[in-house]
Parts: C-alpha cells; structure tokens; sequence
C-alpha cells in the first residue's frame, strides 16, 4: 500500500474544506453572516417569503421544493426566533395538476393548498393573478376555508363597485380582505407595529373581479398606514419593472417581497430592496429584521435559501402530502402505469411560462406539437396546439417524469387528425398569429414563415386548394379559441379520432412517448 505525505498546511486546508462541506450540508443550518449579533434594546423578528408555489410536493424529481421541507425550515426559525412570520406574495391555487383532479365529483381547485397552508400556520398572503383562475364560488370556497389572513388594495369585486374587497364567511358572517395588515411585537418591554400593503398586476380579467391602479392604490395605503406603524414592507404580485416603480414612489420602504416573476431576484432601488424566491419553494427568502425602537432605523439581513433534498421533511405537514399525492397519482396511473419514471433530462431548460407560450414560439411548445404528430407515426403535414393549454406557468429541468408532463397540460385530451382545406389551415394560422398573447396563440410544428409573411407548411407555401392532414388538440376542433375550427366547417373534410390503446388517445401520452425516444 502507498502513502501520500501530506504538508501541514495542506491538511489543514483540507480541514477548513471538509468542515466548510460539512455545514453547507446541513439544510437547516443558516449561515452566521446572515444573521444578527442580538443586543438587548433591540428588537429582532423573521419573515420567511414564497411566492409562486403551485406544488405541495418536491419538484424536478424530489430534488427542490416541497412544502413539508419549508414547514421544518420555519419551525427552525421559529426556534431561533418566536417572531417569525411566514408569508407568500401571490399565486398559490392554480395553476396545478391537483388542483384539475376530481375528488368526490369536485375538482380540487386548491383546496390542497389551503389545506397544507393552514397546517404550517402561514401567516399573510397577497393575491396573484392566478387565483383568479378559479371561478368566484372556487375562489369563495378557498377563502372561506383559509385560516390565514390575505390582503390587496386594488382588487375587488367587479358587480358590487369601488371599496368592496373581497371577503371570508366565518360563522355565517362576512370577514373584509383587508387592504393593509398590522403586526405587533412588544420583547422586553419595547414594541414594534409592522405594515403591510399589498398589489396584484391587473393581468388576469374576470367577470367577477376588478382591478385598480396598482401605483395609486400603493401610494394611498402606504401614507394611510405609515402614522400607524413603524415600519412598512411591500408584499405584491407585480412584474420586476412595476415593483422597481412602486419602490421610487416609496423611497421609506425597506423591502418588497415579490412574486410573478418565478426566478429569484433580488434588487436595489435607493434604499428599497425587491426580493422574489423562486417558483414552487425550489428557493425561499428569510429575511431577518433588526429594529431600533430609540432610533426607529431597521436593518435587515437577507438570505436566499435552496429548498432541497437536505432539509428533512416535517412530519405532519408531510402527512397531507403524501395524501394527496396518493391521490394524484392514482388518477395519473389510470393514463401511465409508471407517473415517476424518468423519460427524458432537459439539459435545456423547456419553457412552459404563460406569458412566452402565449407570444412566441417555445421549446416546450415545439415539443408538444412535435409529439402530435409523433402519435402518427409524422404522417401528417403539421401539428399545432393553443398555447393556452399549458397551465403550468413555469420551467422544466433536469430529470422529466410523466408527473411533469401532466402538470404541464393537466386537462389531457385527445390529439385528432383532421384533412383540412389549404384555406382554412391559412386562415387558422393568421388567426393564432394575431392572438399573440392570449391563450390562443398557436405552438406549432412544421410550421414556418418566409421573409414576406406567408406561410410555410414543410417549408413550402400553404396551397389554399389543396387538402392537409393535420394533428390538433379535440379542444381546438371544438370550436374553442378559434370559433371557426370545428367539425361543421365545410373546410374540415375529416376527422379521426383515436381509440383508448393509442397514444393519441392523450395528449400527454404522446409526448411521454415521444421524449422516451429523444433520451
């Protein structure tokens, strides 16, 4: 056996090493710099921030995420801090595979999330646009269910007018969403009142549901609370550029905490920090405040934190979980025998967010047309799908299991190949080309334009007379997002649609199929 003569100097740079490996293993273990040297006439207290979560669940195949992890991270904080409070700035209810699933004949419509929410004892939500996805009973029944408190200023109540916030039913009586919300700490005899005021980017029309002026409503309830507190903080669901906006208005804020944009980020505008963690608690924000009652001056220490395989999950919050996911998967298997299995590796990132796949062409766009016409064996000429079906409003990495697929389109459906006229294949594109941004816009495959604006069906200009075969969703052919493409059209000369065993029979399936072969 051969010896390795060490140097003393190397061995204990290989101590400091594996002790520097030692701590970043631990997931519960926060780092010194981050936190504050206490003294006595001070008052010190925690916000742990989400925002963007749609799954209970850990993602990209248990490595991140997962509320049961967050849950053990805040009863550490809480351990090292009574006064911590746990909050997420919008966008929790929907979008989600779970959330489309019938239990007892009533879709989910996140339920699941309240129901885990109340188990970790949030403290404080904003509303995202993606609540308002939900119908107004949904929406009505979550709230009532919620025992957490939610704020906004600039939502309402489209059929009852100005001032009419949304509200809970407790007891048969109607609780008001706030517009602001007060927190109070008395440590050692001194007292600290912290405000709250909150927006949500007017993004998501409803018949239900009215917005105003994020920038005013802002500006209003920051002044009405700012004699009332001694600090106040941001929690809103706005794009980077409005939060950017909101913190020159209000050069005395100290921190936004931020949803919407799903990618963390961290900002300083003046004296005002903008912070968002990552979508799906794959990251979250623990920001720890030192106030001065003497001077009134706050510090605050901020700290990105991963949520990972590291952090062992809580127990009774895991317990919902996995009751849930016990649920899910067995709708799941109904479709696919193994939901978990590994499929494919996204080395790139595929983009399933709202806001590009309905504007522009995406990967994972391509991949789902792509896999239309991969159901056919590619004998069809093209294939095309609304943008508008993908409702996971998120990024896709690493590991991909059919799990990922459905919540990519959680509603399924068929892929039907349909003989169409030239014209109306023409007439179909122009439309989804001018839906841009909407959910009618069209991912499609095989599909292009040349340098003057006509289109392209395998590389060659649209014959207006000559028949197409082409793969589209059952959704589309009903008359959905495009009126004008349904069986009825004299146009529309044939239609097949699959049986139970074929891989068309599910739009999911074929695009489980389909990467199984890119791997």
């Amino acid at each position: 056996m051969k010896y390795i003569k060490l140097s003393t100097i190397t061995v204990i740079t290989l101590f400091f090493f594996l002790t520097s490996c030692k701590s970043s293993l631990d997931g519960l273990t926060s780092s010194k710099e981050y936190k504050f040297e206490k003294k006595t006439n001070k008052i010190y207290f925690t916000i742990i921030q989400l925002n963007d979560v749609y799954e209970i669940a850990p993602v990209q195949n248990n490595k991140y995420g997962g509320m049961a992890r967050v849950e053990a991270l805040h009863k550490k904080l809480l351990e090292e801090n009574p006064n911590t409070m746990l909050m997420l700035a919008g966008d929790f209810l929907n979008p989600s595979l779970l959330g489309t699933i019938k239990v007892d004949g009533e879709r989910v419509r996140g339920k699941h999330m309240v129901e885990v929410m109340n188990a970790m004892n949030f403290d404080l939500v904003a509303f995202g646009n993606h609540e308002f996805d939900l119908s107004y009973n949904s929406l009505q029944n979550r709230l009532n269910q919620s025992n957490f408190e939610w704020i906004s200023s600039n939502v309402f109540h489209k059929n009852k007018g100005r001032n009419n916030y949304f509200h809970k039913v407790i007891e048969g009586k109607k609780e008001s969403v706030n517009e602001t919300y007060i927190q109070e700490y008395n440590v050692n005899g001194n007292q600290v009142k912290i405000g709250f005021i909150s927006v949500c980017i007017p993004s998501n029309p409803k018949n239900y549901v009215a917005y105003s002026d994020m920038f005013i409503e802002a500006e209003r309830t920051y002044n009405e609370l700012k004699e009332k507190v001694d600090i106040v903080l941001g929690l809103t669901h706005v794009k980077l550029e409005n939060d950017i906006e909101i913190a020159k208005l209000l050069p005395n804020v100290p921190l936004i905490m931020g949803g919407h944009e799903h990618t963390n980020k961290y900002e300083k505008i003046g004296n005002t920090v903008i912070a968002k963690a990552d979508a799906n608690a794959k990251t979250v924000y623990i920001h720890r405040f030192e106030y001065d009652p003497l001077t009134k001056k706050t510090n605050i220490k901020s700290e990105l934190k991963t949520i990972n395989e590291r952090i062992p999950a809580d127990v009774s919050v895991d317990k919902i979980v996995q009751k849930w996911q016990d649920i899910l998967n067995l709708k799941i298997k109904e479709v696919v025998a193994n939901p978990n299995e590994k499929i494919y590796t996204a080395k790139v990132a595929l983009d399933a967010r709202d806001t590009p796949i309905r504007s522009v062409q995406t990967n994972m766009g391509k991949i789902i047309a792509k896999s239309m016409s991969f159901a056919y064996n590619d004998e069809v000429n093209c294939a095309f799908v609304n943008g508008g079906s993908v409702r996971i409003d998120d990024m896709l990495s690493g590991d991909i299991t059919p799990v990922d697929i459905f919540k990519v389109l959680p509603y399924g459906g068929a892929v039907f190949k349909v003989k169409i006229k030239g014209n109306l294949l023409d007439r179909v594109l122009n439309f989804g080309d001018k839906a841009s941004g909407t959910g009618a816009y069209l991912q499609y495959y095989n599909v292009s334009k040349n340098e003057k604006g006509m289109w392209l069906v395998q590389n060659k200009a649209i014959n207006p007379n000559k028949t197409y075969t082409i793969a589209t969703s059952d959704y589309l052919l009903k008359g959905f997002d495009i009126p004008f493409l349904k069986e009825s059209n004299a146009d529309v000369f044939e239609v097949y649609k699959p049986t139970s065993n074929e891989i068309s029979y599910d739009v999911r399936k074929s695009i489980i199929e389909f990467l199984k072969t890119e791997k």
